[in-house]
């Protein structure tokens, strides 16, 4: 019985091992690549830093809600399995924040850019990532006094994006986990954090 079951789990491990190479095939050493994910974002700023971020009409506002869902497209070009490019879009959600009454001011931000990306195969399959970029951004300013829409001054600039990710390749598909900060401003920081699919072509 026990000889049947060493020769059960050995032809089952190679069968496995032989299907390995197709199910988790090298990705194409060049070529161009895209992918949309969804995650989170999370800003890394009190509330007085935020006051002072929007500068207008923030010093009676607490923040009330820092975290929010968003969302990020990319289009990349890999030059060889060391080194790729990328141009990207990102949604990265909104922060509230809130003041006596009903009053509050919302803040909605969203960046496009481009990063050089630097990878480090760990297998055929599995590959960590790091990358650097410049990001063009905006923030819109909206407040609410009890029901009264306010147009406050939108912010707007190009700061640095950097992060650090993981990637699998089933070939020709992709997914992957990534950490990013994006540096708006020393008074408004956000951390995005994202899980993607992508396709190689």
């Amino acid at each position: 019985m026990k000889i049947r079951t060493l020769l059960t789990a050995s032809f089952a491990s190679t069968a496995l091992l032989a299907a390995a190479p197709s199910a988790f095939a090298a990705p194409n050493a060049d070529g161009l690549y895209l992918g949309i994910g969804t995650g989170f974002s999370s800003l890394e700023n009190d509330d007085d830093e935020v006051g002072d971020f929007i500068s207008d009409g923030a010093e009676d506002f607490d923040l009330d809600d820092d975290e929010d869902n968003g969302f990020k497209g990319f289009v990349g070009y890999e030059f060889n399995p060391y080194f790729a490019t990328e141009i990207f879009y990102a949604d990265l959600g909104r922060t509230r924040l809130r003041g006596n009454s009903d009053a509050n001011t919302d803040l909605e931000s969203s960046a496009y850019g481009a990063s050089l990306v630097g990878q480090l195969p760990i297998t055929s399959w599995f590959t960590a990532f790091a990358k650097a970029g410049v990001a063009k951004w905006e923030t819109d300013v909206d407040g609410n006094l009890g029901g009264a829409s306010v147009d406050l001054e939108d912010q707007d600039g190009t700061d640095p994006v950097y992060g650090v990710g993981a990637q699998f390749n089933f070939d020709p598909f992709l997914v992957r986990a990534e950490y990013e900060r994006y540096d708006f401003d020393s008074d408004y920081k956000i951390d995005s954090f994202t899980a993607s699919a992508g396709f190689r072509f």
